[in-house]
């Protein structure tokens, strides 16, 4: 995390020091289920605490824009539909989409268990392959 908060105090100094570009975190979650996947295998697995607070997401925005803070600070595009916030990687990296806490309740008793375990998603493209990360906001 300290490395994360040096990189934004570079870009407020490049910026001019403008204190109007303040950093803001927009979004923080621990996940508890992983799941790694290539064209022919699936690997999924519980996270125990102890391993997953090494594996926080984080989102911060910085004026008007947004970065995936926990993934080298690339920039994301915030998109709003329904009930969900999707945090996408502009260089096509992954994305994360959030349910709107204020929402939990009705996504889950329109959709179904998954919704109601999860409060996110973070999915991360590395190759031809993906992880994917479901946990709950911190």
């Amino acid at each position: 995390m300290k490395r994360i908060a040096l990189v934004f105090a570079i870009l407020i100094v490049a910026t001019n020091g403008s204190a109007a570009l303040q950093v803001t975190t927009v979004f923080k979650g621990i996940p508890t289920f992983k799941i790694s996947e290539g064209g022919i295998e699936r690997s999924p697995e519980s996270l125990p605490r102890d391993r997953a607070v090494n594996l926080e997401c984080v989102i911060s925005r910085i004026g008007e824009k947004h970065y995936w803070a926990s993934r080298e600070n690339k920039e994301l595009v915030a998109i709003e539909a329904g009930p969900f916030i999707t945090f996408v990687a502009i260089d096509g990296a992954g994305y994360v989409r959030i349910v709107k806490p204020e929402m939990k309740k009705a996504v889950y008793l329109a959709m179904s268990e998954t919704e109601s375990k999860f409060d996110y998603v973070e999915h991360l493209l590395i190759g031809l392959r993906s992880v994917t990360y479901y946990g709950s906001i911190r």
